[in-house]
């Protein structure tokens, strides 16, 4: 059960819309299911006065209007309070009389109307539809004073959650007051008539986000809005000091033709100009571009942002699994690097990445702070991969990105893990839902770099391959990866460790090191986990062409104790610390 709740200035207005036909004739044998005194006139049922409902209409417009008249200029300039409220899909119809016990609870405990209070303020309850009600009030009392209407939206979000359990109706996920505000449906309605895919509010959002993403200090990130067509407005005290800033969209007006400008507060409560400041204040690391002298590839940036990002988000996923508060600010810098991946990833993979961004920022913010909150390392990462640039959906860029994806779909779930524990049920499935659109992401970028692999690992020598996977159910019994039979094909894994042997390092103690990094117990694709994490720390192309196919061994490995290898080893600063608390078990 949803509320919405809103305030105007036009009582006749609203109820004009409420009895009419609405915006597409949805609306069906408009009526009153409940109202102050149980016996206000009902313009969609009430002839017996007048068989006019125009004029049964006005009266009941003066019914609601006589307090606020009587106040004068005492009465809000705003003085209509508006709440709708809606059953979620699938739930059962609602009888009116449940409905009238509804709109009863909502006036009680936002305080429109007290319970046994006869000076409440006067409402009513329109039913036009199955599945909702809307509740109209106007805000003034009886003894001519306002109602005190502190937290209203909470009190009805709080109310809806106890309706929704004693009446056996689906019980939504309680909110913690750190949501974004969603749009009015005065907001819906413009964008739908407008032709636009979503509102304003929407767009703006997501667009100051995506200007935060990475930006290195206020300047760039005012910058980025500018350049993202953006109208931007500052508010400055008397001082010069800026206090705030408006972003709006070119050619939103409203009636009176000016800019519908939005404070960056009323977008998201972490995009206020002070929250911005603390989010910049440690600013991001200098990176250097790696040479090629020292034996590694010459990777696209775009590819070389992506393979640095995945090492620096694995270290992410190891602070949540260890359930600390501390890692409240990697949230923050996952949502930055997923603005960041969104708005450089390839046509393909885009809409999946976007809906992912968006519905990872749910889970960016809740109400526990971190005494260090340093998150220097990944937003460092997002201004890598945005300055990088658009990545190709091809070669090593779209390996690059598969690698990335893998990652960020565990660190979704960890996310996921870490909010439920702390009983954020929002955040929790804000972060389930960002972790299948990534799924969906990685299984388009992933699917050519992991055919080549696949079709690499099966045309190797039988013999070499029986040898790889024997190390696999060696290491990997607990996993249920299965090379005979199997219900999970190896084929890209084989490959992996053909080319980890090849570049010289010994493939089961690599094969270890991956699986340490962190649990595999929630990855869908294990193998697919253990391709990219190998592929990572050995420093092996993300995606294999002819050049790079696996050799077949002209002689018998060395025992590993004895084995060099020809390339920069893998280091402490290539992996994430692993936890003890999150290491596979071995058998």
């Amino acid at each position: 059960m949803v509320p919405d709740i809103g305030r105007g200035s036009r009582t006749h207005g609203l109820l004009v819309y409420l009895y009419g036909p609405g915006k597409r004739e949805e609306h069906t044998d408009a009526h009153l299911v409940g109202s102050w005194d149980g016996f206000a006139p009902d313009p969609g049922r009430d002839t017996s006065a007048d068989p006019d409902p125009k004029v049964t209409l006005a009266r009941l417009t003066a019914a609601l209007d006589l307090r606020v008249k009587q106040a004068g200029d005492r009465a809000p300039a705003k003085h209509v309070w508006h709440c709708s409220v809606r059953t979620a899909p699938g739930d059962r119809r609602l009888s009116d009389e449940e409905w009238n016990a509804v709109a009863q609870r909502i006036v009680h405990a936002t305080g429109i109307a007290p319970g046994g209070d006869p000076d409440g303020c006067r409402w009513i309850a329109v039913r036009h539809a199955e599945d909702h009600i809307h509740i109209v009030a106007t805000l003034v009392r009886g003894d001519l004073r306002n109602p005190r209407l502190n937290y209203d939206f909470n009190k009805a979000q709080a109310t809806c959650r106890r309706i929704e359990k004693e009446m056996g109706l689906r019980r939504l996920n309680a909110g913690d007051g750190t949501a974004a505000k969603n749009p009015t449906s005065a907001e819906k309605f413009k964008a739908e008539r407008t032709g636009r895919p979503e509102t304003a509010r929407e767009t703006l959002r997501e667009a100051v986000r995506q200007a935060l993403a990475g930006a290195d200090d206020e300047k760039e990130f005012f910058t980025r809005l500018h350049e993202a067509g953006l109208r931007v407005k500052m508010r400055h005290a008397p001082s010069g000091d800026a206090l705030g800033y408006n972003v709006a969209l070119p050619g939103d007006r409203n009636r009176h033709g000016e800019p519908v400008w939005y404070p960056g507060s009323k977008l998201a409560p972490d995009l206020s100009l002070p929250k911005i400041r603390l989010r910049l204040a440690d600013g991001t690391a200098e990176r250097t571009t790696p040479s090629t002298a020292d034996g590694r590839p010459d990777w696209s940036q775009p590819a070389r942002e992506r393979r640095s990002a995945t090492g620096i988000v694995e270290r992410a996923a190891v602070l949540l699994d260890s359930d600390d508060d501390e890692a409240a600010p990697q949230l923050v810098g996952v949502g930055e690097l997923l603005d960041a991946v969104a708005q450089t990833s390839p046509a393909a993979t885009r809409a999946a990445l976007g809906a992912a961004a968006r519905a990872f920022e749910r889970a960016t913010r809740s109400h526990v702070r971190a005494e260090h909150a340093d998150t220097r390392a990944i937003r460092t990462a997002a201004r890598g991969i945005i300055q990088a640039g658009s990545a190709l959906g091809r070669g090593e860029d779209g390996g690059t990105t598969a690698m990335l994806l893998s990652t960020l779909v565990l660190v979704a779930l960890a996310a996921a893990r870490w909010h439920s524990a702390r009983g954020h049920a929002q955040q929790a499935h804000a972060s389930r839902q960002a972790a299948e659109h990534l799924r969906a992401a990685y299984r388009q970028a992933a699917t050519t770099p992991i055919r080549v692999l696949n079709d690499q690992g099966r045309a190797l020598p039988e013999a070499q391959r029986r040898t790889y996977e024997a190390t696999l159910r060696t290491v990997l019994p607990e996993q249920g990866v299965r090379v005979d039979g199997m219900p999970t094909k190896t084929d890209a894994l084989v490959a992996t460790l053909a080319h980890v042997e090849q570049a010289g390092h010994d493939p089961e103690a690599l094969l270890r090191q991956a699986i340490d990094m962190r649990e595999l117990g929630t990855a869908e694709n294990v193998n697919d986990v253990l391709v990219w994490r190998l592929r990572r720390v050995a420093q092996l192309p993300a995606h294999p062409d002819e050049a790079n196919r696996p050799q077949a061994r002209t002689s018998e490995p060395k025992a590993s104790a004895n084995r060099t290898s020809n390339r920069t080893a893998p280091t402490t600063a290539d992996r994430p610390t692993a936890d003890p608390r999150n290491r596979s078990p071995r058998r």
